[in-house]
């Protein structure tokens, strides 16, 4: 209880330093964009919050929190769509599953938990469109309530797993990656906004440039190697290779959400402006860390 008591002292006063600076470098430089930044410092302390509870009190409060977070998560997703009437019934059934998914990881079904998104949600959600509500715009409105199920409960949902699969390691590891994933996202905004030349994707994400996506790797490596031994049961070898893996699939969760963005609300912009910075923005990396990081640690490891 000591050891986990000065944790969350430690990320407290971390916490409270970066919003320090945060404030300090906004003032002194109006100029510059900083949206990025506000959005992660609010992000650190919602995950504080949670990681709190879920280490003091009880992990069914933090499967409680992370379900809420993909309902939002997926809300926030769906309300970005041009939807008729009849996908209605299809996003309420949508709805349906996020509690389903988590009571799996209640029970520690992991053979359920693994397959009943990818496979039996994938095979069996589009009935209820197409039961009386015919053909047009099937495979738009299917496909992307499919792509929301798998990216915003599939992919958040391994975050409550990780303290199921491993009590005595689960919540640690949760901490590690956030704080892997989260640095990776700032470090990667700093340096492109600061050193960035030469952008990866314009047209999706004008932030990220390849200087901050190779700064960016370079110091989340650096930051698990730091870290590992505190949080982890890691050799030294994984510890920096989480950092690797962290950044790059943090990088690619990233542009896969700016992505489908910019494609759902082109010629939107006042919806754009009213969703930026709100729940996408904040845990897009998070949706492929989390479960990527997840099955390499339960493939090499005996704990998971």
């Amino acid at each position: 209880m000591k050891e986990t008591i000065w944790t969350l002292s430690i990320i407290l006063i971390a916490i409270i330093i970066v919003t320090i600076l945060y404030k300090i470098a906004k003032n002194k430089q109006p100029n510059k964009d900083f949206s990025g930044i506000q959005y992660r410092v609010k992000v650190w302390w919602g995950m504080y919050v949670v990681f709190f509870f879920a280490t003091l009190f009880s992990t069914k409060l933090s499967l409680l929190s992370i379900m809420l977070l993909s309902y939002f998560a997926l809300n926030e997703y769906f309300s970005m769509m041009k939807t008729r009437k009849s996908d209605r019934r299809l996003f309420l059934w949508a709805y349906l599953m996020i509690p389903v998914q988590y009571f799996w990881i209640y029970i520690g079904w992991y053979g359920m938990f693994i397959v009943f998104i990818p496979v039996y949600v994938f095979l069996f959600l589009p009935l209820p469109r197409i039961i009386r509500k015919g053909t047009v715009g099937f495979l738009r409105s299917v496909s992307f309530t499919q792509w929301g199920m798998m990216l915003m409960v599939f992919g958040l949902s391994h975050l409550a797993y990780y303290q199921f699969a491993s009590p005595e390691h689960g919540s640690y590891l949760v901490l590690f990656l956030i704080i892997l994933t989260q640095a990776n996202d700032v470090i990667q905004y700093l340096i492109s906004l600061y050193w960035g030349k030469r952008k990866v994707v314009p047209s999706a994400n004008p932030y990220i440039t390849w200087e901050g996506f190779i700064g960016g790797m370079l110091m989340t490596t650096i930051i698990s190697f730091l870290l590992y031994p505190y949080l982890t049961p890691f050799a030294l070898n994984f510890g920096i290779l989480s950092g690797i893996i962290v950044s790059l699939a943090g990088f690619a969760g990233s542009l896969t959400i700016s992505v489908l963005k910019r494609d759902l609300l082109i010629g939107n912009k006042e919806k754009q402006e009213l969703l930026k910075g709100r729940y996408l923005s904040r845990i897009d990396s998070l949706t492929y860390t989390s479960p990527i990081f997840f099955h390499i640690i339960r493939y090499y490891f005996d704990f998971m």
